[in-house]
C-alpha cells in the first residue's frame, strides 16, 4: 500500500542543544566546512547515510543520542562558538555596509535556485548561478531579498535503461523535511498569496523562507487546500508541463512573488526593495505588478512605466530565441482581460510590451526589457550576441549603441573549490581568503604542495564515481558478479577530463565520438592514457538530447574502454562538486556563440584544473594563451557536419600533443613542472576574475545603485519627476517625426586632411514641436567600410550655438582626425532628458536624409 500524503516529524531538540536546529535552518552550513563538521560530530554513521543533509540528520538521530549530546561539555562548546559566529556573520556589518547611499534592499527573482543538493530547486546553470549569487550577496552584505517557487518533485533525479536511455524520477519533496520554515503572520497563521485566474478561478499559494546566509529567500509553494488541482500542480515540478502551465508558473513567479515581498517585508519589518532584479524573463511579470500598485496608487500607465523601468534591472542568459519564453498573445489577453481585466492596466498596453516582429506572440524577455531600464548579459560575448538579437527594439542604432551591457558571471569559492585547497590557501595566503587580495602569493606555494592536493581530488572523484558506477550498473539490471571490472575503473593517477552539463544539441555532448578509433586511441595510450568523466541531464521533452546521451553511454559501455571513460547518471550539485574539484581538465564544447556564459570552468580553475574550450562565452574574454587551451572553431563553415568535423580533430591533436604531453612530462622527482606552471598561472590570471563576489560587486556598483538612485529620483514629491518624465516622453514621441537634421557642413581641413587636424562641423537641426533642450545632437565619426558604414564610431556632443523663429537649431563641433585611412562622420539626433540611462533609450534617432558635404575621405 501507498501513503496518500507524506510529511516529516521534525526532532524536538532538547534546550541546551537549541542553537544545533539555529544552524540546521540557515543554509550558510552549505559553505562552511566548520558547520558541518559539527553536524558529523553529532552522529558520524547517521551523517554519512543521510548523505550530509542536516535537516536529514536530525530527523533520523536516536534521541538517546541528542540526550547524550545535551551534556557533552566539549560539544556544547563547539555548538556555542558556531552559533556565535553565525550571529556575528548575520549582523556584523560588511563591504556593502561601507558603500555611501546604498540602496535598502534589492529583490532577486529567480524561477530556480542551486543553493544546497539538500534543497534540489535547480536544474542547470541558471539555478547554479543563482544560488551562487545569493551566497556572494551574504557574504558581502548585500540586503538582496530573493523570490522563487518551491517545486514539490523539484527537477528530476536521472537513471538510465538497460539500453542507456535517460529516464526520469519525480520524488515527492516534504516542505517539513527541508532547511525551510513558513511564512506566518502576527496570529500564526500561514500567509497566502491569490492571484486571480480568468472564469473567475483564482491561483493561492503559501510562502516558504530559506534563509541563505543574511539573505531571505522566498519560495511559493501552490500545494494548497484552496486552489484546485490544476493550481495546485502549477509548482509541482521545475520546467514541466504545457504553456498553460508555465504561464501560470511565472505569473506566480512574478505577480505572485511581489505579492509575497509585501507580505513578507511588512511582517518582519525588512526593507522595502528599491530595486528589483529580473533574472531572465520567467519572472518578468513582476513588472505588470509593480505597474498595477502604483497605478492604484494614482498615477497613470505611462507614469508607472517610468517609475518601475528606473528601479528595474534585467539579465538576459540566453544567446538563441529559442531560450526565450514566448507565449500566444490571446493567452496574455485571456489572463489580463475581461472579467480579469485589472481596472487600471490596460490589456492593450500589457500586449504592446510583449509585442515583437511576429504577430500574435508575447515575448517576456521583450516585455522584460521594455520594463528595466538597465539590461545585461553574462559575458562581454554575450552581451554582443544579445544586442544582435534585439537590436531591432532600437531601431536605427548601431549594434554597440544597443543599451544593453555585460557582466560576466562568477561562482562562490567555498561552495565550489575543495577544502584541501581552501586550507592550503589559509595557512599560504590569509590576505586572500580574508580580502580576496593576494593572488600572486599563488607562485610562492611549492610545487609539491599543489601536486599532492590535485592527487587527493583526483582520487576522491575516481572513488566516489566507482560508487555511483556500480550503482548506476545495479539500476540497468547488472549483477555483481558482472560488475567486479568496476574496483578498477578509472585510475587516481591518469589524466582526468570532466564534461558535465545540461545536454541540449548546442553543447555538443557527443563532439568527442566523432572519430570512435582517434578517442580509443586517446583513452588506452600506454603512455599517456586520458579518463573521461561525464554527466548531464536532457530535458525530459528532448528526444534529441537524450540520444546524445545514449550515444555516450554505449560507447563507455564497451569493455575495451569502460575503465576509461564514464557516463555518471544524476548530475547535481554534488556530483559537481566532486568532478570541478577532481578532474584536471575541464572540457567545454559548445557551438560558438550559444554559450552565454557557462560557470563550471571557473570552478574547475579555482581548483587548480585546466580549461580545454572553445572561446565561447567566459572564456573568449578571459582566454590568454597559456591559461589553458582553446579549441580553434570553424565558424565561417556553414556545414554543421564539417563543421563538427573540423573542430573534433583540434580536439583530439590537442589532447594528444599539447594536454597529455605537458601532463606527463614529469621532472627527476616525479613533478609535472610545466603542468604546474600553467595550474599557477590559471589561479592567478583567473582567481580574481572568477569569483562571485567580483561579479556582485560590478551589479552594485555597475547596475543596483544606480537604479537605486533612478528609482528615488522618480519617486520624491509623490512621483512628480516619474509625472514629469512620462509626459516628456509623450511629447517627444509624438512630435518626434518633425525633427530632422536638414544641413550639414564641414570645413577646415583643406583638399588633402591629415592626421592631427580637426574638422569643423556645422549641423542645422529642424526641431518641429520640440525644444533645444529636448535634444542631443551628436557628431557620428570614425573609420568606414565598403560600403560608406562607419565601423565603430565614436559621438562627440555639439554645441548649440542658436535657434531661429523659424524652429531651427544650430550646432557646431570640431571632429578630431586622429587616425589615418578611410574616415567619414554623419550628424544625428537623439532625445536627452537627465533621466535616461543612455542616448538610445527611447529608440528615437534622426539622421540625414541625404549625404552632406564631406561624408568620407582618405586621411594621411
Amino acid at each position: 500500500m501507498r501513503a496518500i500524503r507524506r510529511f516529516t516529524v521534525r526532532t524536538v531538540l532538547p534546550t541546551e542543544l537549541a542553537a544545533l536546529g539555529e544552524l540546521v535552518h540557515n543554509l550558510r552550513w552549505s559553505w562552511h566546512p566548520e558547520t558541518t563538521d559539527l553536524f558529523a560530530e553529532v552522529d558520524p554513521a547517521v551523517w554519512e547515510r543521510v548523505g550530509h543533509d542536516p535537516v536529514a540528520l536530525l530527523g533520523a538521530v536516536a534521541p538517546a543520542r541528542l540526550r547524550e549530546l545535551a551534556t557533552d561539555r566539549r560539544f556544547l562548546r563547539r555548538l556555542a562558538d558556531a552559533a556565535d559566529d553565525l550571529r556575528e556573520y548575520m549582523t556584523a556589518p560588511r563591504w556593502y555596509q561601507t558603500l555611501p547611499d546604498a540602496a535598502g534592499a534589492i529583490a532577486y527573482f529567480s524561477p530556480e535556485y542551486g543553493i544546497a543538493a539538500a534543497l534540489p530547486q535547480y536544474s542547470g546553470g541558471l539555478g547554479i548561478l543563482a544560488g551562487d549569487h545569493l551566497k556572494a550577496a551574504s557574504d558581502l552584505g548585500v540586503p538582496i531579498l530573493a523570490v522563487g517557487l518551491l517545486y514539490r518533485h523539484g527537477y528530476f533525479t536521472q537513471s538510465l535503461s538497460p539500453e542507456g536511455w535517460q529516464l526520469e524520477h519525480y520524488p515527492s519533496l516534504d516542505p517539513g523535511g527541508l532547511p525551510l520554515s513558513l511564512l506566518k503572520d502576527e496570529e500564526g497563521t500561514a500567509v497566502h498569496i491569490r492571484i486571480s485566474l480568468p472564469n473567475h478561478r483564482a491561483l493561492h499559494a503559501q510562502v516558504w523562507v530559506a534563509q541563505v546566509g543574511r539573505v531571505p529567500l522566498l519560495l511559493l509553494d501552490s500545494d494548497v487546500s484552496d486552489n484546485d488541482t490544476a493550481a495546485r500542480d502549477v509548482t509541482d515540478r521545475l520546467y514541466g508541463g504545457g504553456t498553460d502551465h508555465r504561464l501560470m508558473q511565472e505569473l506566480l513567479l512574478g505577480v505572485g512573488g511581489v505579492r509575497a515581498i509585501r507580505a513578507y517585508c511588512q511582517i518582519t519589518g525588512h526593507a522595502e526593495p528599491e530595486v528589483f532584479h529580473t533574472n531572465e524573463g520567467h519572472a518578468g511579470f513582476l513588472g505588470l505588478e509593480r505597474i498595477r500598485e502604483l497605478t492604484e496608487a494614482r498615477l497613470s500607465f505611462d507614469e508607472a512605466i517610468e517609475a518601475v523601468r528606473a528601479g528595474t534591472v534585467f539579465t538576459t542568459h540566453t544567446p538563441v530565441p529559442a531560450g526565450i519564453d514566448r507565449f500566444p498573445a490571446d493567452m496574455i489577453e485571456r489572463q489580463f482581460g475581461g472579467d480579469n481585466a485589472w481596472p487600471t492596466v490596460p490589456v492593450e498596453r500589457i500586449l504592446e510590451l510583449g509585442a515583437e516582429r511576429e504577430p500574435g506572440r508575447f515575448n517576456m524577455a521583450i516585455m522584460g526589457m521594455r520594463l528595466a531600464q538597465r539590461v545585461n548579459g553574462v559575458s562581454e560575448l554575450h552581451g554582443e550576441v544579445s544586442r544582435g538579437m534585439f537590436q531591432e527594439l532600437w531601431p536605427g542604432f548601431d549594434l554597440q549603441e544597443v543599451p544593453i551591457g555585460s557582466i560576466t558571471n562568477g561562482v562562490h569559492a567555498p561552495t565550489w573549490v575543495g577544502r584541501e585547497i581552501m586550507e592550503l590557501a589559509g595557512r599560504e595566503l590569509p590576505e586572500l581568503i580574508e580580502k580576496g587580495q593576494g593572488w600572486e602569493g599563488v607562485q610562492k606555494i611549492p610545487d609539491r604542495d599543489i601536486w599532492a592536493i590535485r592527487g587527493r581530488l583526483r582520487a576522491r572523484l575516481v572513488e566516489a564515481a566507482r560508487v555511483r558506477l556500480r550503482r548506476s550498473w545495479r539500476d540497468r539490471g547488472a549483477s555483481d558478479a558482472e560488475l567486479t571490472w568496476v574496483d578498477d575503473a578509472l585510475d587516481p593517477d591518469v589524466l582526468t577530463i570532466g564534461f558535465a552539463r545540461r545536454v541540449p544539441s548546442y553543447k555538443r555532448l557527443t563532439l568527442m565520438l566523432r572519430d570512435p578509433v582517434r578517442l580509443r586511441e586517446l583513452l588506452l595510450s600506454p603512455d599517456k592514457p586520458v579518463q573521461i568523466l561525464i554527466a548531464g541531464k536532457a530535458h525530459p521533452a528532448d528526444e534529441g538530447g537524450k540520444k546524445l546521451i545514449q550515444q555516450i553511454v554505449r560507447f563507455a559501455d564497451s569493455e575495451d574502454v569502460r575503465h576509461r571513460i564514464v557516463f555518471l547518471p544524476d548530475y547535481d550539485m554534488a556530483l559537481g562538486q566532486l568532478l570541478v574539484q577532481g578532474c584536471d581538465v575541464w572540457l567545454n564544447n559548445p557551438l560558438r556563440p550559444l554559450e552565454a556564459s557557462g560557470t563550471s570552468g571557473m570552478k574547475s580553475a579555482l581548483n587548480g584544473g585546466l580549461n580545454l574550450s572553445i572561446r565561447d562565452g567566459w572564456w573568449d574574454e578571459w582566454y590568454d594563451g597559456t591559461n589553458g587551451w582553446a579549441i580553434p572553431t570553424a565558424d565561417g563553415v556553414a556545414d554543421a557536419d564539417r563543421r563538427d568535423e573540423l573542430e573534433a580533430a583540434a580536439l583530439y591533436d590537442l589532447i594528444e600533443h599539447e594536454v597529455s604531453d605537458r601532463f606527463y612530462d614529469r621532472a627527476p622527482d616525479g613533478l609535472p613542472r610545466r603542468w604546474l606552471e600553467m595550474v599557477r598561472h590559471t589561479l592567478t590570471s583567473l582567481g580574481p576574475k572568477v569569483l562571485a563576489g567580483r561579479m556582485l560587486r560590478d551589479y552594485v556598483v555597475g547596475l543596483y545603485l544606480p537604479a537605486a538612485a533612478s528609482a528615488r529620483a522618480l519617486s520624491v514629491d509623490s512621483y512628480a519627476p516619474a509625472k514629469a518624465f512620462a509626459a516628456w516622453r509623450v511629447r517627444v514621441a509624438k512630435a518626434w517625426p518633425g525633427v530632422r537634421v536638414e544641413h550639414v557642413e564641414a570645413s577646415g581641413v583643406g583638399d588633402t586632411p591629415e592626421v592631427g587636424a580637426a574638422l569643423d562641423l556645422r549641423a542645422t537641426i529642424a526641431l518641429g514641436e520640440l525644444e533645444a533642450q529636448d535634444l542631443l545632437v551628436q557628431a557620428a565619426y570614425g573609420k568606414v567600410g565598403p560600403h560608406d558604414e562607419l565601423l565603430n564610431p565614436r559621438h562627440l556632443a555639439m554645441t548649440l550655438e542658436g535657434t531661429t523663429d523659424d524652429g531651427k537649431a544650430h550646432y557646431v563641433g570640431k571632429v578630431p582626425l586622429d587616425s589615418t585611412g578611410a574616415f567619414g562622420y554623419t550628424v544625428r539626433a537623439v532625445p536627452s532628458h537627465p533621466l535616461m540611462a543612455a542616448p538610445a533609450e527611447l529608440g528615437l534617432l534622426a539622421l540625414p536624409e541625404e549625404p552632406a558635404g564631406m561624408t568620407n575621405g582618405t586621411l594621411r
